[in-house]
């Protein structure tokens, strides 16, 4: 079993990979920077459902680690460029959508569509190849053979480090959405503000 496998990994090396991925969840990237534009534009649920979207993602790409698949992917150079612009050109198309609306109505902040908002979490990870290739560089790092299976060892530490980072995702998103709520929403400058984050975030998607 998974959590049997874990057992055995020391605890000071299993501490370790916990406070260097909280390091990492914690440090501003995409799906952060993602979930806090969400959060801004639709209110802290839609941040915290973005977060929640955003973790799923994390998850599709963790179970492509565990089987191999991200291994083959990552080895096809034309498989990454077309997962990352079609990534682009979906954020670019949320910030065309964010630019276009009118103004927020405050009473319709509260009323996110639950699965529409954690589509667009996941959408925003799963077309980001940037995490499968983090986690094949990241979690072997934290094995060994003598400790058991390596794909449970690299599952279990992978789902581990998927739970935390959605946790704090949400947090961000929760805070952006309070963020939001103190900048207003007169003349639609929190859809303005968002759509210059998923801007933002294409460019630097295809920039790297």
């Amino acid at each position: 079993m998974i959590w049997d496998t874990l057992a055995n990994i020391p605890a000071a090396q299993l501490m370790t990979f916990v406070l260097g991925g909280l390091v990492l969840n914690f440090a501003p990237g995409q799906d952060v920077f993602f979930a806090s534009a969400c959060g801004i534009q639709g209110g802290p649920r839609a941040g915290m459902l973005a977060g929640l979207g955003v973790g799923l993602g994390v998850s599709m790409h963790l179970t492509m680690a565990t089987v191999g698949l991200g291994a083959i992917v990552a080895a096809h150079p034309e498989a990454l460029l077309a997962i990352k612009y079609a990534g682009a050109a979906y954020l670019l198309w949320l910030a065309y959508k964010s630019w276009t609306a009118g103004p927020v109505d405050p009473s319709a902040r509260g009323s996110v569509r639950v699965w529409n908002i954690i589509r667009r979490g996941f959408l925003s990870n799963a077309l980001n190849p940037k995490p499968v290739l983090f986690l094949l560089a990241f979690l072997p790092q934290f094995t060994n053979p003598a400790w058991g299976p390596i794909w449970q060892q690299v599952l279990g530490l992978g789902l581990i480090f998927t739970a935390t980072g959605t946790i704090v995702t949400m947090g961000y998103g929760v805070v952006g959405g309070l963020a939001g709520q103190v900048i207003g929403r007169r003349l639609g400058l929190v859809n303005r503000i968002a759509a210059v984050m998923y801007a933002g975030l294409a460019m630097r998607l295809v920039a790297k």
